[in-house]
């Protein structure tokens, strides 16, 4: 399933309560669409990670209690507090006869996400049973405005994971994680990724993710490794010397892998003779489109990067010049950008002009 749809069925499954288990290979973005879910929704997000505690720390502490001679469990602070104090609750409006200090049950709502949960001991998965079924373990309640969702690598993945016991399993609903790259791009936009990974990805779809766990490799492209990629030709420091190409082709290819890295210095290097964005602003009717399809898919990007409302009309006069899949990849890129773009008067005529490649 693509993640705008596990982004759905994830908020469905928010709503009616039910615990969920992500799977995917690692690297694909996971714990982004969780992030995105939550945020999405207004909650809080609570990441727990399994594999890091023994049984005991999912259930608390046991403490003594003086007055009653019995021993109670003191929960950990990772979990959500079940009660609060009516005072800290922003927004809060005490009721007739309460205190600043009366304690309310907790009314804040957020998603408690059990992150690598398959890669914990089978004794703490074991000891999440309860949690995840009954919202409950020991004397501790989840809150009523929080959802569990969990998340993992498959067995296959070359990841360290144990197998979960068929109770847990039979707790969950289980969604597998599949990459797509249009959803990847309208994420790489909304999150700064340089513009020439975003037109690699368009131009090479198979490198956004291509992981063999049969493989034992060290580096490898995936929709994580490709961002921390962008990072390292994005980031400059003025008080430090530029690196050359060959240093930043050692670096990138230490993070996607020999291949893919050497394919994107490559792709970039023809990017560079894309032409100018503003030559293409001030004569669209003149300036010479490119033949190489790396160049044009570089130049497809970096239009879309600058499009706005005063100088679409312009930028879509010029790729009405250039073959059809790349007026559609500067059009889709455009709006994913800016959907305000959609009003304008260029963007109808190009729509309906172009309806049979539509979708």
């Amino acid at each position: 399933m693509k993640p705008s749809s596990v982004s759905r069925v994830i908020n469905h499954c928010i709503s009616i309560k039910r615990p969920v288990f992500l799977w995917g290979p690692p690297g694909i973005g996971k714990s982004d669409v969780i992030t995105t879910s939550a945020h999405d929704n207004d909650m809080e997000l609570r990441d727990v990670r399994l594999n890091l505690l023994d049984p005991v720390d999912l259930k608390g502490f046991p403490v003594p209690d003086a007055d009653g001679g019995v021993m109670k469990w003191l929960p950990p602070d990772f979990l959500p507090p079940t009660f609060v104090r009516a005072g800290d609750v922003a927004g809060y409006k005490l009721k007739k006869g309460e205190k600043a200090d009366t304690m309310i049950p907790n009314p804040t709502r957020g998603i408690l996400f059990l992150d690598e949960m398959n890669s914990a001991l089978p004794a703490t998965q074991a000891a999440g049973y309860q949690l995840i079924l009954n919202r409950s373990i020991g004397n501790y309640v989840l809150p009523e405005g929080w959802a569990i969702i969990a998340a993992g690598n498959r067995d296959g993945d070359r990841g360290v994971t144990s197998r979960m016991p068929a109770p847990l399993a039979n707790r969950l609903v289980h969604i597998d994680f599949d990459v797509d790259v249009d959803d990847w791009a309208s994420w790489a936009l909304k999150n700064g990724v340089h513009q020439d990974v975003i037109a690699f990805m368009k131009f090479k779809p198979s490198l956004l993710h291509s992981f063999d766990p049969a493989k034992n490799e060290r580096a490898f492209p995936s929709p994580r490794s490709w961002a921390f990629a962008s990072q390292i030709i994005s980031h400059v420091d003025p008080k430090a010397p530029r690196l050359s190409m060959q240093e930043e082709h050692e670096l990138i290819k230490g993070t996607v892998g020999e291949g893919p890295a050497g394919e994107f210095m490559a792709f970039r290097k023809d990017a560079a003779e894309m032409p100018s964005i503003d030559k293409i602003l001030l004569a669209p009717e003149k300036v010479p489109v490119p033949e190489s399809p790396s160049v044009l898919y570089a130049l497809s990007i970096a239009m879309a990067m600058k499009a706005s409302p005063n100088n679409f009309d312009r930028l879509v006069e010029y790729s009405n010049r250039m073959q059809v899949e790349f007026q559609v990849v500067f059009m889709r890129t455009a709006l994913q950008r800016d959907s305000d773009l959609q009003q304008c008067k260029a963007f109808h005529k190009w729509a309906i002009d172009n309806s049979s490649v539509l979708i």
